[in-house]
């Protein structure tokens, strides 16, 4: 049998020079194109993330950390706020959204009165409760003289009422967003399997445990593991509302950085930052494991 012998044309046997030469127009452009953001990405998150990690490398800074009460209080205010706060918000905004997923004209007015919490602007918000909370001039104490002809709480003195006050908070404030999104959860499953349900006569307990549960476990544990990662970078609920007081007994790691900046005390500052990624980059490989699925 005859063999063909083929031989390289002359494209193929030119010396290829720089990268650049071989790539095609559409792929200089986008090079072109992404050049600004990949510019503005080191600027502004590579740089910040490297020289607060340069700052943080001193032992010291842990040690001190380490001799320091406020740490330790703020690493149990943390999780304190994870453990508990987090589970009642989503579990909260689980029933929410089986709630607010009805077709009924007087809940859909509804709807738009608590997703406000969630659109308005945290500062603003979170001042107002604070105002509120006064012991001296605040409107909810004022209330409860009018009505008990006695003096209410210092809501805030209170190291336990005033991180419960924050946790408080910060459901009130994340909660229409989470309900929001498992809302597109229940909308996604078929209305086929709940009336077939209804003809084989289920309870209501019946079809969230063997139809809403099933079809949304995905994506609730996903939104509650997002909902962890972005508590721990969440530092309105409690410094706006409490500033971390009475005697920096309600810190938690994401505010306790700002306390040694007022201190001049940068490198304890990047380094309690620093702390807080244990916590951070076990949830985001979770997550992201479980998004690859």
């Amino acid at each position: 049998m005859a063999t063909t012998t083929t031989y390289p044309t002359e494209a193929e046997t030119r010396p290829r020079g720089p990268w650049l030469p071989r790539l095609t127009t559409p792929q200089i452009w986008a090079v072109v194109m992404l050049t600004p953001y990949m510019l503005v990405f080191l600027a502004f998150v590579v740089y910040p993330v490297g020289y607060g990690l340069w700052l943080a490398r001193h032992p010291a800074s842990y040690v001190a950390l380490y001799h320091d009460p406020v740490f330790a209080r703020a690493v149990v205010n943390t999780l304190i706020f994870l453990i508990i706060g987090i589970n009642i918000k989503m579990l909260i905004a689980l029933f929410l959204s089986g709630f607010f997923v009805q077709s009924r004209s007087w809940i859909r007015w509804l709807s738009v009165l608590f997703i406000l919490p969630w659109a308005v602007p945290s500062i603003p918000t979170i001042l107002s409760v604070r105002f509120m909370l006064n012991p001296e001039w605040g409107v909810i104490n004022n209330l409860i003289f009018k009505f008990t002809a006695e003096d209410g709480p210092n809501w805030l003195n209170d190291p336990a009422v005033a991180l419960t006050m924050a946790i408080l908070m910060h459901i009130w404030k994340s909660l229409p967003f989470w309900t929001l999104i498992l809302m597109t959860g229940r909308l996604a499953i078929s209305q086929d399997l709940f009336e077939a349900a209804e003809v084989d006569g289920a309870s209501w307990w019946q079809k969230f445990r063997f139809i809403t549960w099933p079809s949304m476990q995905t994506l609730y544990l996903t939104c509650t593991l997002l909902s962890m990662i972005w508590t721990l970078g969440d530092f309105n609920s409690v410094y706006l509302l409490t500033g971390g007081g009475p005697a920096d007994l309600t810190h938690v790691l994401s505010t306790l950085g700002i306390r040694y900046l007022r201190l001049d005390q940068l490198d304890m500052s990047m380094a309690s930052i620093v702390c807080a990624m244990p916590l951070v980059l076990p949830l985001v490989y979770v997550m992201m494991k479980r998004l690859s699925r």
